[in-house]
């Protein structure tokens, strides 16, 4: 046997080899689906032939303002074609992805774009204001291309007509292909580092769990800046299926879609449920639709809600570490006959790995795996394909993520007897609030920037449209008069996007602490939902 496996030891990529890189769906579904419409809903419809054609143009724009391997392009835009376009020119000639949350003040994009070192940025005209704020001043700051620019500007649009083709394909496998950044813990954007392969195996991943195929048609609810739109981009062209884009979401307009299109898929934070759910123009479909909502569980009388209206709710879990969800709420089809009560249940439930994922773990303080009771509390680990690499040009904060191998995700957790992980709370200081993490410690950050505040605390509380809802806990220093909600929101305008401003304010005479001085949030998370009387809002 030894002898007839002589040479074929697999020892560096061979004959037959080809690197797996979700550039491949597109060149793919271009000559299996040339003629079958790529693109509709807020965009122009676009056959997958029509498709390819723009990305080899947008590829072609791109070498010829010298963007080359390596090389970072950072995108503020909202669901709209280029986004998609995007997603595969940039990859495809072996340059860096790097979506901006288009929710970002000019601040908080500066931070990122110098950062990620960005070459060229590309932006929505609508946010020309915005993107010239943060690059004003900055020595060598990037190039910047307007999608759909006001006149009298040279536009993404125009850039990418001029251009000749350029053609796409797959460079090494285990290359970067984008660069997601996270707030983190400190409130200091952290950028994870995707790679090709990566990106493809998730993209495997999430075709299996959606059971989608060339019939199916996603509507763009998630921002595309989300994880790279927890791989959906690569996903639905992967099988020829239809993208409904939606340049921003308004549930009314959702539900026109959905008619319009027979739309078969979405994703989502559960705010996004709610706001559907509660629509005026909410109407059962009858073909069934799946969505898949990540953050915080879906409440029973949400799934309730949405089960009536013919949508069949999945709930996930990942990070922007794990290329959005890495764990799914697996339906067992045993647990339909169950009562409806005892199904919502195990629907709230985050579930297990999907079918590209490895194994993740949760251990005790000493590293030890937790039994599967359904009550010892742990430290959730990941590892695998669908994991980034690290962060990129951090070294350090890469080492504080890794330890053994294992990305520890700082979120605790019990396994249940079958296996199913359900999240019990946050080890890191994160709020999940309409699906945005926020860091607390850079909202608290914020607010100290006030001169008459001492000291703050943010939490997040349970909230039935939001998952969880911002709380500040202020401390006023002596002789100064207590500013109220509307100075707070004011000031904190232009240091943070809007979803990071608390939308209520608690000022208490002390906050309460450990025997050390920490402050004890879970005390404050207690106690904020029956503090209405002392919110000033």
């Amino acid at each position: 046997m030894e002898d007839a496996l002589s040479g074929l030891e697999g020892s560096r990529p061979g004959r037959g080899f080809e690197p797996l890189s979700p550039v491949s769906f597109l060149l793919r579904s271009a000559r299996v689906w040339e003629d079958r419409l790529a693109t509709g809903g807020d965009a122009q419809a676009s056959t997958y032939g029509d498709l390819l054609l723009h990305v080899e143009r947008a590829a072609g724009a791109l070498r010829a303002a010298g963007v080359g391997p390596g090389d970072r392009v950072a995108v503020l835009l909202p669901n709209v074609a280029a986004m998609l376009e995007l997603h595969f020119a940039i990859a495809g000639i072996g340059a860096i992805l790097v979506s901006l949350n288009t929710r970002l003040s000019a601040r908080e994009c500066r931070i990122v774009l110098q950062r990620a070192q960005v070459q060229l940025l590309v932006a929505f005209g609508d946010y020309q204001d915005r993107v010239e704020e943060a690059v004003d001043g900055w020595d060598d700051a990037p190039e910047l291309w307007l999608v759909a620019s006001p006149p009298g500007t040279r536009s993404y649009e125009e850039r990418k007509a001029c251009a000749d083709p350029v053609e796409i394909k797959a460079p090494d496998e285990r290359s970067p292909l984008s660069i997601n950044y996270t707030s983190g813990t400190t409130g200091v954007p952290k950028g994870a580092v995707y790679t090709h392969r990566g990106a493809f195996l998730h993209s495997l991943g999430v075709i299996a769990e959606a059971r989608m195929d060339a019939r199916s048609r996603y509507l763009w609810t998630l921002p595309m800046f989300h994880c790279n739109g927890w791989a959906y981009p690569w996903a639905v062209t992967a099988v020829g299926a239809r993208h409904v884009l939606m340049e921003s979401f308004d549930p009314e307009h959702a539900w026109e879609l959905i008619a319009e299109y027979g739309v078969t898929h979405f994703c989502g934070a559960p705010t996004v449920m709610s706001m559907l759910v509660d629509a005026a123009g909410a109407s059962k479909v009858d073909h069934g639709v799946r969505a898949f909502v990540g953050g915080a569980p879906p409440s029973p009388s949400l799934l309730r809600q949405a089960e009536e209206l013919g949508i069949s709710v999945t709930h996930l879990y990942g990070l922007t570490e794990s290329y959005g969800p890495i764990i799914v709420c697996a339906w067992n089809p045993d647990w339909d006959a169950l009562p409806a009560a005892d199904r919502a249940r195990l629907r709230a439930r985050q579930g297990v790995e999907t079918v590209v994922s490895a194994p993740f773990r949760i251990v005790d303080d000493g590293f030890e795996d937790t039994p599967a009771d359904g009550e010892t509390v742990g430290e959730v680990l990941l590892r695998g394909n669908n994991v980034t690499l690290g962060y990129f040009d951090d070294p350090e904060a890469t080492d504080r993520a890794f330890s053994g191998d294992w990305f520890h995700t700082g979120d605790l957790a019990v396994r249940h007897p079958d296996g199913y992980l359900e999240i019990r709370d946050r080890a890191k200081d994160i709020v999940i609030s309409g699906g945005e993490n926020i860091s607390a410690n850079e909202v608290e950050q914020a607010l100290a920037e006030h001169p008459g505040i001492r000291e703050s605390a943010v939490v997040g509380v349970p909230d039935e449209k939001w998952g969880e809802a911002l709380v500040a806990h202020v401390l006023i220093r002596d002789g100064v008069d207590r500013p109220d909600r509307a100075e707070l929101v004011r000031f904190l305008r232009g240091r943070l996007a809007g979803y990071k401003i608390p939308r209520r304010y608690v000022f208490p005479d002390d906050l309460p602490r450990t025997a050390t001085g920490k402050i004890q949030k879970f005390r404050l998370r207690e106690t904020a939902k029956g503090e209405e009387q002392t919110v000033n809002s």
